[in-house]
């Protein structure tokens, strides 16, 4: 666990009392807490922006499943797309719409470029794609293994699963 650092902080009175309300509506205990994660908040925006590093998301979107061979359409694309998506589940939210929700591991480019397809496609009617990143890749050793970068995929990531 790192080690806590403290500093001075100056703003003037009326924003921290703006601040003083918006981290009691939140429900935080103290300004270091709400601090903290507007931080944390601030270099997952930064890490998310870059094309290249690796990201996790989720895509959410509703459409209409009448609408002829967009269900194929989807299923064709995500399968262009398999080392990307983790899991998917879709929700008969009533007779005509589906929701599906996409789970994705990869570059930001990559997820992105799926999202917008998707989302591009005639008969989905609304979605979104929430990236987030991991701001401590790490090390650490598993059983049996050897410590290894999380940045990088695991040696049995990087291809498809095979049924056993």
């Amino acid at each position: 666990m790192d080690q806590l650092i403290r500093f001075g902080i100056s703003m003037e009175e009326s924003l921290l009392h703006e601040f003083d309300h918006l981290i009691n509506r939140k429900g935080y205990t103290n300004r270091s807490e709400a601090i903290r994660d507007i931080v944390r908040e601030k270099l997952v925006q930064e890490s998310v922006q870059s094309p290249h590093g690796l990201v996790y998301g989720a895509l959410v979107y509703i459409f209409d499943h009448h609408k002829r061979e967009l269900e194929k359409t989807l299923s064709n694309l995500q399968h262009e797309y398999f080392e990307n998506i983790i899991s998917t589940s879709h929700v008969h939210v009533d007779h005509d719409h589906c929701l599906e929700v996409i789970l994705l591991k990869g570059k930001a480019e990559s997820l992105t470029a799926l999202a917008e397809k998707i989302l591009s496609f005639k008969g989905v009617e609304h979605g979104k794609l929430t990236l987030t990143a991991s701001l401590h890749p790490h090390t650490h050793s598993h059983t049996g293994n050897k410590p290894h970068d999380h940045t990088q995929p695991h040696e049995d990531e990087r291809e498809p699963a095979r049924h056993r």
